[in-house]
């Protein structure tokens, strides 16, 4: 009919087209763009419903890792507050010997002593108070062969943390000299107290020092007393020898300190303590510095990968080197900063000499730096395992849970602590300060307990860290094959770079193999 439009007829496909369209869907699919073009997202609100699911697992995943952090915080960080939690209990672990020669050995057995029965009397007074106090113990002189400078050598050998020796001649000098008016008298030097403050700086200024004070204040006040009056009722002594002999009178007896081993320079508290903190750290960072430069040997661009074994042993040795060097960076600035490394030893029973005493002379840094760097190899290699079977962020969990348990049991006494805490005479750090204490400051030495037992660390380490690397590659392969479960394609290395492979979506990318199963 005229006038009345007529509707086009549908186009029918043409062989041609179907094949062109195909052409542009596959072409599609092979560079990712899929079946359509989709608009891209714009962004909304906290509150948009679509993100409602996203927004809960966000929450929950929020409230888990507060719940792991605030468990941990409470049981980690306990470690470190209870050490001292029961320090002033635990005192009388703290053995100060009290040796009494007065009147005890030849040729003054027939003096009636007064010095020494005066001092195990205030001894005595101290254990009987309720309340803290030291581990006064009392020994007679035939422990020590008769003999007051073994008895300073066993402060020496840590047999004791502290002496108090009475002489033999305490009360006869004394009484010599108000009875001959000597003038010359000395009141110091009767009555000795033995320590070393290098052996533990914190220990004897905290704890040691204060009860000694006490001791010292009671014994003045109480002898004092009693031998002014035995002066002043003995009619037979000359006013003029009195007069001459005045420090015979008063004080009489002073007790004179003698320390075997000083803790100078102070320069040398952060080789013993806090700079030891910073050997930890730097030997965990040490994974993450150098874990991506090790790991281009197995990332074949323009190369083929390494052996994983071949790298396993690389990655240890490297890692040894770096210890190696970084320990001597670390050792030489307590060079740097004129920590005395070539005093010659001293004697064990004498103060050691203003300039101080180290173990070994000149040859001392060496035995030093060999120590940092075992410490640092039992330390770092520690973390290098722990650092590849939990992964990020754990890692730094573990940073701060080493730091803490070596601290603990490094920077203060364990006699103080808890009997919970002996294990740490088996950490690391531990026997790190003791090292140091004893090269820097000529401390009885146990130096081959303590690299014995770095040692050890470093092996048992060395032993699981090629299970730890085939656990790391594991871990790694099995989270990437979960990542690209829900995609139609997975990734393979190769020697020109990654190659994408097409696979059925949901279901994982088949297992990469690896040496000679690589051809499988």
């Amino acid at each position: 009919m005229a006038g009345t439009p007529q509707k086009e007829a549908p186009i029918s496909p043409t062989p041609d087209n179907v094949d062109q369209t195909k052409e542009d869907e596959q072409h599609n699919e092979e560079i990712g763009l899929g079946h359509r073009h989709q608009q891209p997202h714009h962004a909304v609100g906290f509150w948009h419903p679509l993100m409602r699911k996203v927004r809960a697992h966000v929450i929950r995943l929020w409230l888990r890792t507060i719940a792991v952090l605030f468990l941990f915080i409470i049981a980690v960080l306990s470690l470190y507050w209870a050490v001292l939690y029961r320090a002033e209990a635990n005192l009388r672990s703290l053995i100060i010997h009290v040796v009494d020669f007065d009147g005890q050995v030849a040729p003054f057995e027939s003096v009636q002593p007064i010095v020494g029965p005066t001092v195990l009397q205030i001894v005595q007074q101290s254990l009987n108070k309720p309340g803290p106090s030291l581990g006064w113990t009392v020994l007679p002189p035939s422990s020590f062969d008769n003999n007051p400078m073994a008895v300073r050598m066993a402060v020496y050998n840590w047999e004791s943390w502290a002496a108090v020796i009475i002489h033999a001649n305490a009360t006869a000098a004394l009484q010599d000299a108000v009875a001959t008016g000597d003038a010359n008298y000395d009141p110091a030097g009767s009555v000795q107290i033995i320590i070393q403050t290098a052996r533990d700086q914190t220990t004897y200024q905290s704890y040691i020092q204060q009860y000694i004070n006490q001791f010292t204040e009671e014994f003045a006040q109480q002898f004092g007393k009693r031998w002014g009056q035995t002066v002043m009722s003995n009619s037979s002594l000359s006013r003029d020898n009195l007069a001459r002999a005045s420090s015979a009178v008063n004080p009489g007896i002073a007790p004179m300190m003698i320390d075997l081993r000083p803790f100078r320079p102070v320069t040398a508290t952060p080789a013993v303590s806090i700079g030891l903190i910073y050997l930890i750290i730097t030997a965990f960072f040490s994974f993450s510095f150098f874990l991506p430069i090790h790991s281009k040997y197995i990332q074949p661009q323009g190369h083929p990968p390494l052996r994983f074994w071949q790298l396993i042993v690389w990655r240890w040795l490297a890692t040894i080197v770096a210890y190696f060097l970084i320990s001597l960076s670390y050792s030489l600035i307590s060079l740097a900063f004129q920590i005395p490394f070539s005093a010659p030893p001293a004697s064990p029973t004498e103060p050691a000499p203003p300039a101080g005493a180290t173990a070994y002379g000149r040859g001392t840094f060496p035995v030093y730096w060999m120590l940092n760097f075992v410490g640092m190899s039992a330390l770092g290699l520690a973390c290098e395992n722990v650092a590849m079977i939990i992964g990020q962020p754990w890692t730094a969990l573990w940073l701060i849970f080493w730091v803490i348990t070596n601290v603990s049991t490094a920077f203060y006494t364990i006699d103080l602590s808890p009997g919970f805490y002996h294990w740490g005479y088996a950490w690391p750090l531990h026997h790190v300060v003791e090292g140091s204490r004893q090269l820097l400051f000529d401390l009885h030495s146990r130096i081959g307990l303590n690299f014995g037992v770095l040692f050890a660390w470093a092996a048992v380490n060395t032993t699981l860290f090629p299970l730890c690397c085939y656990f790391m590659r594991w871990k790694t392969e099995n989270e990437k094959r979960n990542a690209e479960k829900d995609k139609d394609r997975y990734v393979v290395e190769t020697e020109d770079g990654e190659k994408e492979l097409k696979k059925p979506e949901g279901t994982k990318p088949p297992i990469r193999r690896h040496g000679f199963l690589r051809g499988v």
